[in-house]
């Protein structure tokens, strides 16, 4: 693990300009004249399909790629942490048959394929561990909780900084008990699913402290709420465990949450083992920490020694893209291609109008693709303080950046390659942060990658893991419908 972080950020090192690069400045900074001179004559010429085939490390019929293009992309996958094949039915996700139907109400098919998957993880460790309960730290709308509690049994305290989010899963919870009492025994065409129980999670208004001591980790939630005020489900002021020990998870934490988290694992002999799904890396603490309990990255000695391991916000950023979902709009041409190349235009006619105005958030719509390049200025100049009268919109030149679309695809994609190799060394930083105070841990690819893009789950425990993850790819979902 040491040696494999080290490679990365040799890789990432070396290609830097590229990992650093805002794809909106293709035309502004000249983007495509940086790439290796060997390279640019293959990625012109190449198609979509073979682009995603070097994506997914195949090549495309009649493809000649140099190289050195070669080996930076097969360094690039054999570095990322193996990220499980796709499977199960197309997007958009379907149904998932081993939620029980009551479970699935209100959630969408992509968190249904999550919590079955993490829910079970738990079950494994909440069986390993011999703890029953478990803290759900970021919980949302309660839909982990809720399966974790009705589907599982387990006693569950779900954490969440909204208060609103509070309300609305105490009311989904409510609304459950109610069809539970009317519902008993609801009959199925397929074979019964396991019935629910009436134990319905406790939940909890509060956000985490990633400061405090693992005793004191919960702060008022922020607007402070007309409620009680929020009980640490690890233990109270004066360090009471009449509980015993407990789970923790937190499923897609953002940010500093995850390593947070992490940090109260290692401090606090409450929790008897952890298992988190991070995401939003761009959010992630990059100034030096203080020794003890760091936060953001990075969090382990091993990394923070090593030259060249800072991360840019952009890298960071990268680290959350669906490469899967990219290599798919790839094999099947999606107009949805074009949304980068309409972009980096639009920056380029910003930037001629007025130079100040730079990598401004500008959405001018989710189906943007859709759209001919004028109607997509019309939309986007006005965000920006232009006028689109005064700013010409089918001009030679901005006719001559939008048939490079191709160059800026092409550029798109090497920038995919980089992006799991990125994540990997975010993660395994975390692996060594646990490994250096002596936990036993994994990196598992819990969920289908073509459905949830950060599919990747950190467990760690006090005690080994074998029996845990012993089989556990084959727990799949392919058979939903």
């Amino acid at each position: 693990e040491q040696r494999r972080a080290a490679d990365i950020i040799r890789l990432l090192t070396l290609y830097r300009p590229l990992l650093d690069a805002f794809v909106i400045d293709f035309f502004t900074d000249g983007l495509w004249a940086q790439l290796p001179p060997a390279w640019q004559p293959a990625l012109a010429s190449a198609t979509p399909v073979q682009l995603a085939g070097l994506l997914g490390g195949c090549g495309g019929p009649g493809t000649a790629w140099p190289l050195s293009l070669l080996a930076f992309a097969a360094t690039a996958r054999a570095l990322a942490f193996p990220r499980g094949r796709p499977g199960g039915c197309p997007r958009p996700p379907c149904q998932s048959s081993h939620l029980h139907p009551l479970l699935r109400r209100h959630v969408k098919p992509k968190k249904q394929h999550e919590i079955q998957r993490l829910g079970k993880l738990l079950q494994r460790l909440s069986q390993a561990t011999g703890c029953e309960r478990v803290v759900d730290i970021g919980a949302g709308q309660g839909h982990l909780s809720r399966f974790l509690a009705f589907g599982l049994g387990l006693s569950v305290t779900a954490v969440e900084s909204d208060g609103r989010l509070v309300g609305l899963a105490e009311r989904f919870d409510q609304e459950l008990l109610g069809e539970l009492g009317k519902t008993r025994g609801l009959g199925h065409k397929r074979p019964p699913l396991h019935p629910l129980t009436p134990r319905a999670p406790h939940h909890v208004a509060g956000r985490l402290d990633p400061a405090a001591p693992w005793r004191e980790f919960l702060l008022p939630p922020n607007p402070p709420g007309p409620g009680p005020a929020a009980q640490n489900p690890l233990g109270g002021p004066g360090g009471s465990e009449d509980g015993g020990q407990v789970l923790v998870t937190g499923l897609h934490a953002c940010g500093d949450l995850s390593p947070a988290l992490l940090c109260h694992f290692a401090c606090s002999p409450a929790v008897a083992a952890v298992a988190l799904v991070g995401c939003c890396y761009m959010k992630l603490s990059t100034a030096p920490q203080p020794p003890g309990c760091p936060l953001g990255y990075p969090l382990s000695t091993s990394v923070a020694a090593l030259p060249g391991h800072q991360l840019s916000y952009r890298a960071r950023e990268a680290a959350c893209h669906a490469l899967e979902e990219y290599e798919g709009r790839l094999r099947g041409g999606s107009p949805h291609l074009r949304a980068h190349c309409y972009r980096a235009v639009l920056e380029s006619l910003i930037r001629t109008a007025d130079p100040a105005k730079r990598h401004l958030g500008l959405q001018p719509g989710r189906k943007a693709h859709a759209l001919s390049f004028p109607q997509y200025a019309h939309l986007g100049l006005p965000l920006a303080g232009l006028d689109p009268a005064a700013v010409p919109l089918e001009s030679g030149a901005v006719g001559a950046m939008l048939e490079q679309q191709h160059k800026v695809v092409a550029f798109c994609t090497l920038g995919q390659l980089l992006a799991p190799a990125v994540e990997t060394l975010i993660l395994l930083d975390r692996l060594l942060y646990l490994r250096e105070q002596g936990f036993h841990c994994a990196l598992v690819p819990l969920f289908n990658p073509r459905f949830s893009p950060r599919n990747l789950v950190l467990v760690a425990a006090r005690t080994p893991l074998a029996t845990v993850l012993a089989g556990l790819d084959q727990d799949s979902e392919d058979g939903d419908s």
